[in-house]
């Protein structure tokens, strides 16, 4: 088949790469000139873990393609995937301006019947304003359709995801628009051996703000537990595995820690709390999921603070930028918080990260940047475990002791086992753990 893919984003990208790794023609398009420029030349303008192979395995066979003509993109394909940035607004509330803009220039250039698939993450209904959108300014009566398939990848396991997926969610209204996705994720349900669940399109999406807001859900949960532990004594990494064992509950996402950060959970649970109240519905639960994670980032600021009594002057090691290991991304990362409070208060920042700090370094260029994590630790007053990357947890303690000032660790991702720490003569602090 041939696919269109609108955006080169984490999801248009991903999406893209993996269409044409499976056999289909892809045509990515962008109207962000520099970065089509850096993609034609195999440039990647994110980091995600083998996507750079996969786009250049495909570009030179010639199943991948990009452009900034959304002309070109709309003649090119009967199937064209809306991955456009759909940003919180002011309220939280998606703004969906991007969505818009392809729906009405699709209208204004196809001849023939086209499918546009919603794969940003949009409110429950938007399809209704993009099918008005495409009838409004189409230049003839064309047929067309507007489907919903939203998309389930976690940033730095984006390639896994997409290739062999839990399941594939599209909500269509009819059968030549069902028949169109059936055939485009053919290779991969016959790969993975994933469900196709067809539904309405309402339903459709509704169903990622829902999971998102729910795993979310589950990680406020388990840090709110974490509190109760240090109250206690008790060790929330033994109560989350009683816990995940109950096939019911199940273990992903009961780590406690600094909270959850990046580009989808912050945003979505922002999004699904506005639909509700559009809707007329006060959903409190999800307004205590996000105090919850703003609560979680400030009583480790307060654990901080507490060791160190005065911070001017005071120097802590960043070990991580980035909101999770495995991406460079650093929106909403807890990263952010901490050094936003760290240089209000007068201390110095050293900072290591494998592949964040360009973007870190785009926010905060006065922060001294390292190349490994003993350089870091260097005359710090205090290390601060923000990301659990294979670097940080292998790191050689003995030697990070040494070369620090005071031996302080705070550790945002229990990274490192308590008594080890002790044993290794760490003043160690850690969430939810005696």
């Amino acid at each position: 088949m041939k696919i269109t893919v609108v955006g080169t984003g984490y999801v248009g990208l991903v999406t893209g790469a993996c269409f044409a790794e499976v056999g289909h023609e892809v045509l990515c398009v962008d109207n962000d000139t520099r970065k089509i420029d850096m993609l034609k030349k195999m440039q990647m303008p994110i980091y995600e873990d083998g996507l750079e192979e996969m786009a250049r395995r495909n570009y030179e066979e010639g199943r991948l393609k990009f452009t900034t003509s959304i002309k070109e993109g709309t003649e090119f394909a009967e199937v064209i995937f809306v991955a456009v940035g759909t940003p919180p607004g002011r309220g939280g509330e998606a703004n969906l301006s991007y969505v818009e803009q392809v729906g009405r220039q699709v209208a204004e250039h196809m001849t023939s019947y086209r499918l546009l698939v919603e794969k940003s993450t949009v409110p429950v209904n938007t399809s209704e304003q993009l099918k008005r959108t495409i009838t409004k300014y189409s230049k003839a009566d064309i047929d067309f359709d507007v489907a919903s398939n939203p998309e389930f990848l976690r940033e730095g396991r984006a390639i896994p995801d997409a290739l062999e997926p839990t399941r594939i969610v599209v909500g269509v209204e009819t059968e030549r628009a069902a028949k169109l996705l059936r055939e485009t994720y053919a290779p991969i349900v016959k790969s993975s051996g994933c469900e196709l669940v067809e539904m309405d399109i309402a339903s459709a999406e509704l169903t990622k703000h829902a999971s998102n807001s729910f795993l979310a859900l589950k990680i406020s949960y388990i840090n709110a537990v974490s509190r109760v532990c240090e109250l206690t004594g008790a060790d929330v990494e033994k109560v989350a595995r009683g816990m995940g064992l109950d096939d019911r509950i199940g273990p992903q996402f009961l780590c406690a820690g600094v909270g959850y950060g990046g580009s989808c959970f912050p945003k979505d649970v922002d999004a699904f709390l506005h639909i509700a109240a559009d809707l007329g519905y006060d959903f409190k639960l999800i307004e205590e999921v996000q105090r919850i994670n703003k609560t979680q980032r400030e009583h480790l600021f307060a654990k901080i603070k507490r060791e160190l009594w005065v911070l001017e002057g005071k120097t802590v090691a960043f070990m991580g930028l980035a909101f999770k290991p495995g991406t460079d991304d650093i929106r909403e990362a807890p990263s952010l918080y901490f050094a936003d409070e760290l240089i209000e208060s007068g201390a110095h920042i050293k900072a290591w990260d494998p592949v964040a700090e360009e973007n870190f370094r785009a926010v905060y260029p006065d922060v001294d940047y390292c190349t490994d994590v003993i350089s870091c630790a260097k005359d710090a007053d205090l290390v601060l475990i923000l990301t659990e990357w294979p670097e940080v947890r292998d790191m050689d303690l003995d030697k990070i002791k040494e070369v620090m000032k005071s031996p302080v660790v705070i550790d945002g991702r229990n990274a490192f086992d308590p008594k080890l720490m002790a044993d290794k003569g760490f003043i160690y602090h850690s969430v939810g753990r005696p």
